[in-house]
């Protein structure tokens, strides 16, 4: 009986063989063109290191403006009830920002504003704006009442600014969660086809971010990854905290259902098989009425926009020709309807942009 032996391959050694052979042939001067290029990529392959960087991230320079300015203010405030809900909202919308920091950025921004609005208020006092050429004409009346007809620009420029600014992030979080739910079906079956394949649950979700496929779900496994590499947490507490300070319910679930899997011993791939097939059929839903409410407001646009103008010009010709007086000039009636058809295309075409979903 004749006994196989196995021999192991490594290819470090078999490369710094091939090196030691080539340079044995180039002192006896029988290297070829060819072989030198071959010679030269191994030594290079053999030299090569992982290089990491590290990546450090320094304020913005309006950022330590506000801080100066507004720290102590904002740290009073940031202690009230007012400002308990924008710790999260910062975490939920990825924001990188501290709440301290962001108060004090909303002051600047007000502060900003209502600086701004003084020069509009000024500018308004001694110019008055037409629809007539030129646009821009020398005020002459009273001067004490313009004021106070244009003051209040003033007060509401920063106290709008400042209520932006603070609901900015509550918007922005909304805007993530939709789209973490429009990419969570894909996710779910991605991740049921790596748990096929036996890999380590917290690998699973480095594989996702690794792909670049999922913008906004990447995000918040990176926030998994970290908590497991810097702050020191076990894959099921990182997992419940992620769930916590995530934008998206669906998200939620899925991570305290991930969690729940891992804990009491249960299959992951037979978790992301049905938690895929409930987020498919809602994602089939979401589409279908979309298209529904998509036919609805084509209807809608056929009415508003191409019917009624056609009808009101007609009532407009049959005025001039009856002579009754509208005290509007033909050209201010023009303007009229071309204005207000132009504004409802614009916000018919801004709602259907902001309801489509992710193809």
């Amino acid at each position: 009986m004749i006994k196989k032996r196995k021999i192991e391959h490594n290819p470090l050694e078999e490369a710094n063989r091939i090196i030691k052979e080539a340079e044995k042939k180039k002192e006896s001067k029988e290297m070829s063109r060819l072989e030198k290029e071959v010679l030269k990529r191994l030594r290079k392959k053999r030299r090569k290191k992982k290089v990491t960087e590290e990546k450090t991230r320094k304020p913005k320079f309006y950022v330590k403006l506000a801080n100066k300015l507004f720290s102590k203010i904002s740290l009073s405030l940031y202690k009230t009830s007012m400002f308990n809900s924008l710790r999260k909202d910062l975490i939920r919308a990825n924001l990188s920002y501290l709440p301290v920091s962001y108060i004090s950025m909303a002051f600047l921004l007000s502060l900003l504003s209502g600086i701004l609005a003084c020069f509009i208020v000024l500018f308004l006092m001694f110019f008055k704006v037409t629809i007539h050429l030129p646009f821009i004409v020398p005020y002459t009346g009273d001067m004490f009442q313009r004021f106070m007809n244009l003051c209040w620009i003033i007060f509401i420029a920063p106290i709008a600014t400042f209520l932006i600014v603070y609901f900015y992030p509550s918007m922005e979080k909304n805007y993530i969660k939709d789209k973490i739910n429009q990419e969570l079906p894909f996710v779910a079956i991605h991740l049921s086809a790596i748990a096929n394949s036996m890999v380590e649950p917290s690998k699973m979700f480095e594989i996702i971010i690794a792909t670049n496929e999922y913008p906004y779900t990447s995000k918040e496994f990176r926030k998994i990854i970290n908590e497991i590499n810097v702050y020191g947490y076990n894959l099921v507490g990182a997992l419940r905290k992620s769930a916590l300070n995530t934008s998206s319910y669906k998200l939620a679930e899925l991570l305290n259902g991930i969690a729940t899997t891992i804990t009491s011993g249960g299959d992951l791939k037979k978790y992301f098989e049905k938690k895929a097939q409930g987020l498919l059929f809602e994602y089939r839903l979401e589409r279908e009425k979309y298209t529904r409410m998509a036919e609805t407001f084509m209807d809608i646009y056929i009415s508003v926009v191409i019917a009624a103008p056609m009808i009101l010009m007609l009532l407009l010709m049959m005025i001039q020709i009856s002579g009754l007086w509208t005290g509007l000039s033909g050209q201010m009636l023009t303007f009229m309807i071309v204005g207000g058809v132009t504004i409802v295309n614009v916000l018919f075409l801004t709602f259907i942009y902001l309801k489509q979903p992710e193809s």
